[in-house]
């Protein structure tokens, strides 16, 4: 006599379930409103051709550029770090994190519009105005644009200068190689209140 195995249940982990559940739930529960659409940006020939960061996301790949150079050196001191506080890194070790910093994939940054206006997103940027839905674009030419401009401060400023403004924080940093008269990002115009 011939048995049929027993069915087998299918176990799905939690947050799957809750997703999946979540995604039957949904079109019941918005009711009259409008769905939800994202389209990605609309990139021109610059955007889309050029070897070199065009100019106006400039100041957006120094900014991650300042911030990954600075995770790395961070991350590199941490491995030093005793009882007696931060240690400082030799020359010869600060200068190959900075060019592992530089050399890296870059593959967790690209750009997202957000009302109109493009901007490069990813770790170590301010995300600006949030979206209800938004898409992003990655991989293409941006890794490579953002390497290209960590080696180009690398070289502009140098191992040296670069590891003492570190030492000073994240926003000597920052301010050494995206802010001042060279600077690509500009300068914030302090507020001032018109009298009544």
């Amino acid at each position: 006599m011939l048995t049929e195995p027993a069915p087998q249940t299918m176990r799905l982990p939690l947050p799957l379930l809750l997703l999946l559940l979540g995604a039957w739930a949904i079109p019941r529960g918005l009711g009259n409103r409008d769905s939800l659409t994202a389209t990605a940006p609309e990139l021109d020939d610059e955007e889309k051709y050029s070897a070199h960061m065009p100019t106006h996301l400039r100041c957006d790949a120094c900014k991650a550029v300042a911030y990954q150079m600075w995770q790395h050196l961070a991350k590199a001191e941490a491995k030093l770090h005793t009882s007696g506080g931060r240690q400082q890194l030799s020359e010869s070790v600060y200068t190959d994190v900075l060019e592992q910093s530089c050399s890296q994939a870059w593959q967790d940054y690209g750009v997202r519009e957000v009302n109109q206006v493009k901007h490069l997103m990813g770790p170590g940027l301010d995300s600006g105005p949030q979206p209800s839905v938004s898409v992003m674009v990655t991989g293409g030419p941006w890794p490579t644009r953002l390497s290209t401009t960590c080696f180009h401060y690398l070289g502009e400023f140098g191992e040296d200068q670069i590891y003492e403004a570190h030492r000073q924080g994240q926003e000597a940093l920052q301010a050494l190689l995206c802010g001042g008269p060279r600077g690509v990002c500009p300068e914030e115009a302090p507020v001032t209140r018109a009298e009544l």
